[in-house]
This record gives structure tokens, C-alpha cells and sequence, in this order.
């Protein structure tokens, strides 16, 4: 049985056909455990670390960072036998022909067969020369000294340590880093954060423990680094983020459409053109609740956790499906699904696009433990870890426009939705109460939502319901 393991590229959610690799987390002559991250891929949905299946040494990275591998393709080799000694020739180079496929290879020796020792006096291989001696030894690993040359096979590019003594009297250390000579200490999240951002981490002075890169070290000079759909804090002015830099002869700049991006545009499109959508307003005061969300806060049940006006927002539409269930539902063309669940969307705008993660079984929590999942949610959002599972299967979706001070819109439905409520800023406004012109704190909701399976007094009573709680809030005693 071959010690060398091909590890395929797997299907990371539901029918994706290709993933981008962004970055490699090991090199070519690691040592990995089973179950380690070995790389981060982009696919249409999110940006996943996908753990090795295997536990040995890397023989082979198949494809570059920035390359788009297909589902079922190999990306990685690895010796699941290490301590056997060096691989044997015939079983790398009929196996595994792409060994150094990344790095072209020494030019062959004229005259030299394979197997045979060429005029310099190394034996001729498929991918350029090995040790002069015959009997091929394993390469040292840690601190131990080399005794004799790494075998090509084993390390068809040089080790970090090596290539950095090699270049540093020629590149500074940022070059280095860029080349991957000289490692960075910096977690995949504050990585992929910087190559978003056009940011060389060699430039940049890690203030973390032992020197490592913190997401704050990054960010520290690009304000626009996180634009925050999540919260109710309502961020500066800022342009998007991770664009390219404008071509100085053109002054345009070009954004591939791909990965999250390019399915939220298909989404959006096939959802605006499948679905007649009808967008309902109401404005209100919601005083009431911005009074509440300052009483919760002082809870010792809410300590360490976040309480915003998103929160009552996402409690007030759960209590209005519960009292008009057909709004969670999905139209198809031979029937209406209802269904008996609420997975509440929470739509997130990220450098990487549109993402739509979801609370399971949200109409099943209580407050508290809605509060501490939205911050969850809003985390792991955050950190570019939010998984196709967390976006699957959701059933209704609420997105905040107000912490950018717009009023209201007219959202698209979330794909395979039928509604979908848009949250606007909370302003102080002169409102009439009890005859009286009084400041008050009003908002408005929009709901948006597919007409054909649900009709306008549907989606105009489960708006009203939405509205009556939160201008109400004693309202959710008697419908819990």
C-alpha cells in the first residue's frame, strides 16, 4: 500500500462544484497532525479551513493560493509513513508526476538517463538531480544538524530557514515574508483580512503575544477594514473594502466576480426575477423599546452579553410568525411549504460579500440565549469563519439598514424565503401623543415579501404584529 496519501478537494456544502484556495496553512516538509487545518478555500458560500484527513509530512502542494480547483481534485500529498525512511523514487514519480509542479526544477544533465549518475556526479530523477550518494537519506528535522542534502523528493522547494539565509543579503525581510521565506505570525482570519485590505504583512508590527499580528495591527491604518451590517453602532463613513487599486492609465479598477460574490449576484437575480415581490412600510414610535433595551442591559442575566435594538427587533418578528405561520414558508410550483421551524436570518454585508448566516430553531430560544446567539453569529461573521452549514436552510431574514442612517428600502428575498423585514434608523421625531406634539424615538420596518404565496393581508398583519410589540413591548407577555 502506497505511503503517499492524495487528499481531494471535498464538496464543502451542498453541491459546490469549486473552491479558490486562499492560503496554505503548511508547506512542503511540515509534519501535520490528523484533523489540521491545512488550508483556507473561498467557495460560493463561505471561506472554510479544511482539516487534513491524514497525519504525516507534506509531500506536495498541488496548487498554488489565488488558483480555483475543482470538487474531486487533489490539492495536498502527504507521507502517512514518515519514519520508513525516504520515499522510494518509483512511488513518487508514477504517483505523484506533479512533485515540484510549483517550482520548475533543475534543467536535466545532457547524457544523463534516469537512474544513471550524470557528469557532476548526481543521479539523474524525473524532477531534476538527487544526492550525490546513492543511498538517499531523510532530511533532519528541528535543531538536529544536516549531515547529508534533503532528497528533492521530499522537498521539492527549499525550507523556509533555508531560503531565508539564502536571500536575506538580497531582499529586505518584507520581501522575504511576501515570499513566504520568513514566517508571519498571524492567524488565517487577520491573513486573509490583510490580503483583502492590499496589506503585506512584513510591513506590519505585530503587537500581540510574541510579536504575532493582531486583526487591530491591520486595521490600525485602514479605518474602512470591517463595515459592521450586524450591530446598532453606527459606523463612520467608509468606502467597501478589499478592492483593487485603480489602474493609473485606465483610473478604473477591475473586481473579479467569483466566489460569495458571484452567487450572491445570481441569488439576488434569480430571486428578483422568480419572485413578484411586494415591499409594505410603517412607521412607529418605538420609544418604548429603546427604553427597554436600556432596562435589559442593567440585567444581571444579559452580563457579558450585547443587548441592541436588532435584539427585540428579531424577538418581535419571531412573535408575529408564530401568530401568522404562513409567512415562514416557500412557494414551489406544485406546492407551499410551511414550515414548523425558524431559522432567522440575519442579513451581514462582508469584504467578501453578501452573507445571509442563520439562527437555528431561533423561535425555540429564550431572550437571553437569542441574545447570546446573535453575538455569536455577529463573531463568527466577524471573523470570516461563518460555514455553508450556518447559511443553510433558512427560513426568514431581517436586514439592518439603520446603523448606516438610512430610513428604509426594499430588500430582495433571501433565496427560497418568502419575507424578509428591513430595519431603519431609530430618529428623534416630533410625534403626536395624547393630542401632544412630543420628541419621540421613531423607526420604520419594510417588509418585502413573494406575493405569490402570500397575500397582502397576510404580509400586512404580520407587519402590524411586528410593529405593535415594539411599540408595545408589554404586547409580547400575552402573545408568548
Amino acid at each position: 500500500m502506497s505511503r503517499v496519501k492524495d487528499f481531494k478537494l471535498p464538496d464543502l456544502g451542498e453541491g459546490l462544484t469549486e473552491g479558490e484556495i486562499l492560503q496554505w496553512l503548511v508547506a512542503v516538509g511540515d509534519e501535520i497532525k490528523l484533523n489540521q487545518p491545512i488550508v483556507e478555500v473561498e467557495t460560493a458560500k463561505a471561506a472554510v479551513e479544511v482539516p487534513s484527513p491524514f497525519a504525516g509530512v507534506v509531500v506536495t502542494l498541488h496548487h498554488p493560493a489565488g488558483a480555483t480547483v475543482d470538487v474531486g481534485a487533489v490539492i495536498i500529498s502527504v507521507d502517512t509513513d514518515p519514519g520508513a525512511g525516504d520515499l522510494p523514487v518509483a512511488e513518487v514519480t508514477s504517483e505523484h508526476p506533479e512533485v515540484g509542479d510549483l517550482v520548475p526544477p533543475p534543467p536535466a544533465q545532457e547524457g544523463a538517463l534516469i537512474g544513471e549518475v550524470g557528469p557532476t556526479g548526481r543521479t539523474a530523477t524525473l524532477v531534476g538531480y538527487g544526492p550525490k550518494s546513492v543511498t538517499a537519506k531523510r532530511r533532519a528535522r528541528g535543531d538536529k544538524p544536516v549531515a547529508t542534502p534533503a532528497p528533492i523528493v521530499e522537498a521539492p522547494v527549499p525550507p523556509p530557514a533555508t531560503a531565508a539565509r539564502v536571500s536575506a543579503a538580497a531582499v529586505g525581510l518584507s520581501a522575504l515574508v511576501s515570499a513566504g521565506a520568513v514566517p508571519v505570525l498571524a492567524k488565517p482570519p487577520v491573513r486573509k483580512l490583510a490580503k483583502e485590505l492590499g496589506i503585506d504583512l512584513g510591513t506590519v508590527v505585530g503587537t500581540g503575544p510574541g510579536g504575532t499580528i493582531t486583526r487591530a495591527d491591520v486595521e490600525s491604518g485602514h479605518p474602512a477594514a470591517h463595515r459592521d451590517y450586524l450591530t446598532d453602532e453606527q459606523p463612520a463613513p467608509q468606502g467597501w473594502v478589499g478592492l483593487p487599486p485603480y489602474d493609473p492609465e485606465t483610473r478604473e479598477r477591475r473586481i473579479p466576480v467569483k466566489g460569495v460574490r458571484k452567487m450572491m449576484a445570481q441569488a439576488m437575480a434569480d430571486s428578483a426575477f422568480s419572485a413578484p415581490h411586494v415591499t409594505e412600510f410603517i412607521t412607529f414610535d418605538i420609544t418604548p423599546t429603546m427604553e427597554l433595551v436600556q432596562r435589559l442591559r442593567g440585567l444581571p442575566e444579559f452580563e457579558g452579553v450585547k443587548v441592541t435594538p436588532l435584539l427585540l427587533v428579531a424577538k418581535a418578528l419571531l412573535l408575529a410568525v408564530k401568530r401568522n405561520p404562513e409567512i415562514n414558508s416557500t412557494f414551489t410550483e406544485s406546492e407551499i411549504i410551511v414550515k414548523d421551524y425558524v431559522n432567522l436570518g440575519i442579513a451581514a454585508a462582508t469584504p467578501r460579500g453578501l452573507l445571509v448566516p442563520n439562527i437555528k430553531d431561533a423561535d425555540q430560544l429564550s431572550l437571553v440565549q437569542l441574545a447570546h446567539a446573535l453575538q455569536d453569529l455577529v463573531a463568527t461573521a466577524r471573523d470570516g469563519k461563518t460555514s455553508p452549514a450556518e447559511m443553510a436552510r433558512g427560513t426568514i431574514t431581517i436586514t439592518n439598514v439603520g446603523v448606516f442612517g438610512v430610513d428604509t428600502g426594499t430588500p430582495i428575498l433571501n433565496s427560497g424565503e418568502s419575507a424578509i423585514l428591513c430595519f431603519g434608523a431609530v430618529r428623534p421625531t416630533p410625534w403626536v401623543v395624547d393630542g401632544e406634539i412630543v420628541v419621540r424615538q421613531v423607526t420604520q420596518l419594510a417588509l418585502s415579501f413573494d406575493h405569490r404565496n402570500v397575500d397582502g393581508q397576510l404580509g400586512s398583519q404580520f407587519l402590524a404584529d411586528i410593529a405593535r410589540v415594539l411599540s408595545d413591548p408589554a404586547t409580547a407577555l400575552a402573545w408568548s
